[in-house]
């Protein structure tokens, strides 16, 4: 015997879902957010190599980037990425406390777009946009 389709109403169900979506979206942005430093390292890691091959003072070449600035770029990449992931961890720290997707200075419900395009959000959009 099945049951007829029921929507959810359980509030409990309602959490676990909403919970689940969370952490999936924080799951894929950290996964991102990780292979940008695979990527970046990598980056790094030709820029050093090649750079072992040649004497060319680079620091005087008029036609390009330097060999500095290209690490140096690359080193600001790799700190952003590793803040991104810090901000992921307390985004998953919010979601097993329950308080993912609640604004930190309202108390308002973060729009579920605004999630989607950031999870870490910990302000609603008005809540920002007052900040600045």
């Amino acid at each position: 015997m099945t049951l007829p389709d029921q929507p959810v109403t359980d509030p409990s169900d309602r959490d676990h879902a909403a919970r689940a979506i969370a952490r999936n979206r924080v799951a894929a942005e950290r996964a991102l957010t990780e292979a940008r430093i695979v990527s970046l390292a990598r980056q790094h890691q030709a820029i050093v190599e090649g750079s072992r091959w040649t004497t060319d003072d680079d620091e005087h070449d008029p036609e390009g980037s330097t060999i500095a600035f290209e690490r140096a770029a690359i080193a600001s990449m790799s700190r952003e990425a590793r803040e991104e992931l810090r901000e992921l961890d307390d985004a998953e720290m919010r979601i097993e406390r329950g308080t993912y997707g609640q604004c930190e200075v309202c108390g308002g419900a973060i729009s579920d777009p605004r999630l989607e395009a950031l999870p870490t959000a910990r302000r609603c959009i008005d809540c920002t946009s007052r900040r600045r």
